[in-house]
């Protein structure tokens, strides 16, 4: 029985992102995408223009999610903000732990894509928040620290439930930031 179409597109961004996280986009074929959501190419091909297409989808809803972030981060200051950065920045690495891992992985490929245009502006705004606007070297590479920590081990397989690892996270990166978890 063959799927609707908007089954069949859902399970083309579920096997790309699959695929992506595990072989990298680079290393992901349109045809290794078909194949994978049991489709033609010709298939895809009707649903996304190109692989391009299909990672602009993937990574929308991230995207989307880190603007709705720093929405709410421009009317809070000091710990509050820092505390708002951090637990929204770990929810967000979570939630999209595929799309960083992918992210990660193709780091020189996908820098340049249209999708992630607004990225580099909201992730400095959001360690901003974290060390209260601080431009001290120390405030500085620890908010990249805590960046960089919670995107790799979102990405990486941890054998931790995820409550459990959004605690640790939001725990440990309140710590190097040098601040007392609630």
């Amino acid at each position: 029985m063959a799927r609707p179409p908007s089954a069949l597109r859902g399970h083309i961004l579920d096997s790309a992102l699959q695929l992506f996280a595990t072989q990298g986009y680079k290393g992901a074929s349109l045809h290794d995408i078909a194949q994978v959501a049991g489709c033609s190419k010709a298939s895809l091909l009707y649903h996304f223009v190109s692989k391009e297409a299909i990672l602009a989808e993937l990574l929308t809803p991230a995207g989307e999610g880190l603007a709705a972030l720093d929405a709410r981060l421009s009317g809070l200051e000091g710990e509050e903000a820092a505390e708002a950065a951090v637990t929204g920045f770990v929810d967000l690495a979570m939630r999209f732990r595929r799309e960083v891992k992918v992210l990660f992985q193709d780091i020189p490929v996908l820098a340049g894509h249209p999708a992630l245009g607004a990225v580099p502006a909201v992730v400095a705004r959001l360690m901003a928040a974290m060390v209260e606007g601080s431009t001290e070297p120390k405030a500085l590479v620890t908010a990249y620290m805590v960046v960089g920590a919670v995107a790799v081990t979102c990405a990486a397989d941890v054998s931790v439930g995820d409550d459990d690892l959004r605690a640790e996270l939001i725990q440990g990166a309140l710590r190097t930031l040098g601040r007392q978890p609630r």
